[in-house]
Parts: structure tokens; C-alpha cells; sequence
């Protein structure tokens, strides 16, 4: 009788877990250049750990030749428009769309990882991502527990992605770009909180509290000569009647005056 062959020694890990050991209560993440000479993203879990690519997706494949497989659907969606079809009529079927959310998984495990060392374009780019295969999903799947299943996720989605353009911003030494990003970051949340129907706890929600804590912590931080471009901002949100934008520009202009 045959036996299988036994693991090579190289295939044991217990050394690398051994020298670097999980930290509770944080995000233990690094990045590593791997044998093919690229950088890795490896994040310590207590059992083990988890490595993925730091760009494209994160297992390192690609479905069906695309670079994901929500560049997949959204392909296949432009070719079935492209030939006559309409949106309406095209949908994802149960299968696909757990195959979505598994992706989502992988750029939800990488953007945590991501943010733990500080590369905010990365998370920006991977909460883009799922946001993504979030709106894919919502509007386009058979099922209607498929199409709502992954709307839970959205805000926390949206917080992410502002938090880490803004933090990108003030890493560049730039507090006014990164106050436009949260004042768009809220106004979309916002936006999230009254399609679903839950506008009495966006004031209370954990996403808006954070998102609102950075910008009242940056506006005193700007110039007394930002108050010109606040104001003119605030009066072109007026007239084009963005009053979501108009009321987050004048509690900046009230700050700016304390």
C-alpha cells in the first residue's frame, strides 16, 4: 500500500509563529517580500496567520481572466448592455453573489490589516472596492435576501473609506482636503442612513460620531483665510440646494469663528 508523502519540513510555520507572536487586543500586521519577489501583506491571528497580496486580490487570482470578480460582473454587465439588454433585466444569481461576498471578505481582511500600518490608500481603495460589490449586489441580485444581506456592512464601509482618505490627506499636510473628504464621507452616510430607513440613529451612529470627531477636530486647525472659501462654498451649496452640505459648512464656519 502507498502512503502518501510526508509535508516537507519548509511546510511547518511553527518557527515563524513562534517568532512572532500574536498581540490581543491589536491588529498585528506587516508587510513581507515573498519569494516572487513581491511584497505580501501578512496579519498574525491567534491560530496562524493570514498573507495576502497587497494589490489586486488579495488570494492572488484572477476569476475568469479579470482582476477581480466584481471587474468580472461589471464586465459582463457592459457586454449584456452593450448588446441590446437592459440593466433591469440583468441579474446575479445566488451563487454569484456568494461569491462576491467572499471576495468582500478577503478586501475587508486586507483594508484592516492595511489600516493597522498606516497605508491609507490601500484601505480607501479596498472600501471602495467592496462598496462595489456591495451596489452590485443591491441592485442586481435574484434574491431579495442577496441583495440585502451585505447593506448591514455599508456604513461601517463608507466610514472606513472617508476615514482613510482624510487620513491620507493629513499625512500629505493637507486639512482642507481632508475635511472635503469627511464632508462628503457624511453626506454619503447620511444618504445610507435614510434609504434604509434608520435617519433617527445617524446622529447617534458610531460612523458619524467618528467621522464628525476628525472634522471638529481639523477645522480650527485651518487658516482664518479658509473662511472666504467656507463661505463661498456654503453659498453654492445654497443655490445648487445641497442643504446636507450647506449645514455641514456652516457649523465649519461657526468653529472656525469660536
Amino acid at each position: 500500500m502507498s502512503h502518501p508523502p510526508c509535508a516537507s519540513p519548509l511546510s511547518d510555520i511553527s518557527s515563524i509563529l513562534r517568532d512572532w507572536p500574536p498581540q490581543p487586543g491589536r491588529i498585528n500586521a506587516r508587510i513581507i517580500t515573498g519569494e516572487d519577489g513581491k511584497s505580501k501583506l501578512q496579519i498574525r491571528i491567534d491560530l496562524g496567520l493570514l498573507q495576502m497580496e497587497t494589490s489586486g486580490r488579495p488570494d492572488g487570482t484572477q476569476p475568469n481572466g479579470f482582476e477581480s470578480l466584481l471587474a468580472y460582473q461589471r464586465d459582463r454587465l457592459q457586454r449584456y448592455q452593450a448588446s441590446g439588454g437592459t440593466a433591469e433585466a440583468f441579474v446575479l444569481s445566488g451563487d454569484e453573489c456568494r461569491a462576491l461576498r467572499e471576495e468582500a471578505v478577503q478586501h475587508y481582511h486586507r483594508y484592516v490589516g492595511l489600516f493597522a500600518l498606516g497605508d491609507y490608500a490601500g484601505v480607501a481603495r479596498d472600501a471602495q472596492h467592496n462598496l462595489g460589490i456591495l451596489d452590485l449586489c443591491r441592485d442586481y441580485a435574484v434574491s431579495e435576501q442577496d441583495r440585502t444581506m451585505l447593506e448591514q456592512f455599508r456604513g461601517q464601509v463608507i466610514m472606513m473609506r472617508t476615514r482613510s482618505e482624510a487620513e491620507l490627506a493629513i499625512k500629505q499636510g493637507q486639512p482642507k482636503q481632508a475635511i472635503a473628504a469627511l464632508d462628503r464621507g457624511l453626506i454619503d452616510l447620511r444618504h445610507t442612513f435614510d434609504d434604509q430607513g434608520r435617519m433617527d440613529e445617524y446622529d447617534t451612529a458610531n460612523e458619524t460620531q467618528l467621522l464628525r470627531g476628525m472634522r471638529d477636530t481639523l477645522v480650527p486647525q485651518l487658516p482664518s483665510s479658509q473662511r472666504v472659501e467656507l463661505q463661498e462654498r456654503l453659498r453654492a451649496a445654497i443655490d445648487a440646494e445641497n442643504y446636507e452640505l450647506a449645514a455641514i459648512l456652516r457649523d465649519e464656519l461657526r468653529m472656525l469663528g469660536d
